[in-house]
């Protein structure tokens, strides 16, 4: 059977829209993030699902009947996510329905108080249901984007640069751990395989420290290198950094290293049968 809620909302639809931006642009407080006529077709939109959706008196959130509606709240959610919105004023979207929706029914129902008190319950349970839902979809949504958001970072802090013909360089900055250190062997080697170049330089004055676990995953990835037939030059081994790898007992043996980037690349350029001279000379 249809219930009131939904008489209302298919019969009061423009008056119980009109209250629902007032509610909903009150609670963005001049927010500019997302504009008024993107909102008006979010409530809009999100009042002609519900009104299907609950035609036939259907209020269980999980029902195959309420589907599109939560593939609404869910596209819904994600956008409001990689706009910067918080969980909070995401999930504010759906509770401030409540106000509006409570006004009509109290106006509707006020002659009969266990049907109105009835409707009241079923109209509470579904919002918050759906309030929940959209708090649960933000979470989702804002982890990818957290996700793809590190996975870039961990691109642009592995920049590959080509030094010289047959020369390439790996800067290394800040701390180095497992998900890191993979990015980083991924990224020389590949750029081996597309340059062809014979040899590479792995800098790492700017990692602050090493460790035993930055070491084994330093000898991996020059392990990698050699496999791929190229040769790797290790530079930035600062006295600090040299004694802790002592200390640790650290084998580095067969590994070629400099203290400095450019110690590294005279170096590489004496292996291709280059010299570096003075112009003034």
């Amino acid at each position: 059977m249809q219930s009131t809620l939904h008489e209302i909302i298919r019969t009061q639809q423009e008056q119980l829209h009109s209250q629902w931006m007032t509610e909903l642009t009150a609670s963005l407080r001049g927010d500019t993030r997302v504009s008024k006529t993107e909102l008006v077709q979010q409530t809009g939109e999100f009042l002609r699902v519900l009104a299907h959706a609950t035609d036939d008196g259907s209020w269980d959130v999980e029902s195959p009947k309420l589907l599109p509606l939560r593939k609404f709240l869910e596209d819904f959610s994600r956008t409001r996510a990689i706009q910067g919105f918080s969980a909070e004023q995401t999930a504010t979207f759906v509770f401030s329905l409540k106000k509006p929706l409570f006004t009509h029914l109290h106006k509707r129902l006020e002659q009969a108080p266990g049907a109105l008190a009835e409707e009241v319950w079923k109209t509470t349970e579904l919002i918050d249901s759906l309030g929940i839902q959209t708090f649960s979809n933000y979470q989702r949504a804002r982890e990818e984007v957290i996700n793809r958001q590190r996975e870039e970072i961990l691109e642009l802090s592995t920049p590959v640069v080509k030094l010289w013909e047959g020369i390439l360089a790996l800067p290394v900055i800040g701390t180095v751990d497992s998900a890191r250190a993979q990015t980083v062997m991924e990224s020389l080697l590949q750029r081996i395989v597309e340059t062809g170049s014979p040899i590479a330089i792995i800098d790492i004055t700017g990692v602050p420290t090493v460790d035993t676990q930055v070491a084994q995953h330093l000898l991996k990835t020059i392990a990698a290198i050699r496999l791929m037939g190229a040769d790797c030059i290790v530079s930035g081994i600062r006295p600090q950094i040299a004694q802790t790898i002592v200390h640790l007992g650290i084998n580095l043996e067969g590994v070629t290293t400099r203290a400095t980037l450019a110690d590294a690349l005279a170096l590489a350029l004496r292996r291709t049968g280059l010299t570096i001279t003075s112009a003034r000379g």
